[in-house]
């Protein structure tokens, strides 16, 4: 899963990153409401954590904006403001759960996997392909009933690759997925990871071959 962090505590942001990816959720971070507009435009995001004392405003009035194009995003407000009147403020306003920070990273991981069992989201739920099915919710891969422990950017790669199945995904797709906005990308780091998943796939007698389109990316197919 992608996630924006729209927080202005660089320590927090930086920290709740680093927690999150041991999870399997990468995340883009920003501390201006102007950024995150943009970044909006550009990706599609799994989920949003919004804070609401930010440089460039009350983070709040962000939520309206993303509604009128993005309607069915998650959006979890974490913050410090709550009081149970700011609590009702942000859920009136359309976001879809209030975290008063403090908070432990389980109890948001928690309430991420609520939100995202709720109608608008159950596609993401499982993933069948070949003789795999994918739970990017819970970081589960299983053949034929069988896990499959695979590292945190395999999976990032295989789930992106089974959402097109049958499909040529582009290099900077996949790329998109596997790493946030801020990293510097190796030339063949994403070829080292396709090259490892491709073994662990044949190995684990996976029923999906993924395919160099040379210049252009790969493709995943059943059989």
């Amino acid at each position: 899963m992608r996630l924006l962090l729209i927080e202005d505590e660089k320590e927090l942001a930086d920290a709740l990153s680093r927690a999150l990816s041991k999870y399997g959720i990468l995340t883009d971070h920003t501390m201006h409401l102007a950024d995150a507009i943009e970044l909006t435009r550009q990706n599609v995001y799994g989920a949003i954590l919004l804070d609401r004392r930010l440089p460039d405003g009350e983070g709040l009035t962000f939520i309206p904006h993303l509604r009128r194009t993005r309607t069915d995003t998650p959006i979890i407000v974490l913050t410090a403001r709550n009081e149970p009147m700011e609590r009702v403020e942000g859920l009136d306003i359309g976001a879809d759960d209030y975290l008063g920070k403090p908070f432990l990273v389980e109890e948001l991981i928690a309430r991420l996997r609520a939100v995202l069992r709720r109608p608008a989201s159950l596609a993401e739920l499982q993933i069948t392909v070949g003789r795999i099915v994918i739970d990017p919710l819970h970081l589960g891969v299983t053949v034929d009933a069988i896990p499959l422990d695979l590292p945190r950017r395999e999976l990032l790669v295989l789930t992106a690759l089974a959402k097109r199945k049958d499909k040529v995904v582009l290099r900077s797709t996949l790329e998109a997925a596997v790493y946030n906005y801020e990293e510097e990308i190796q030339s063949n780091a994403l070829d080292a990871h396709i090259s490892r998943l491709r073994k662990r796939l044949l190995d684990a007698g996976a029923g999906i071959a993924i395919h160099n389109i040379r210049g252009v990316g790969y493709l995943l197919k059943e059989g």
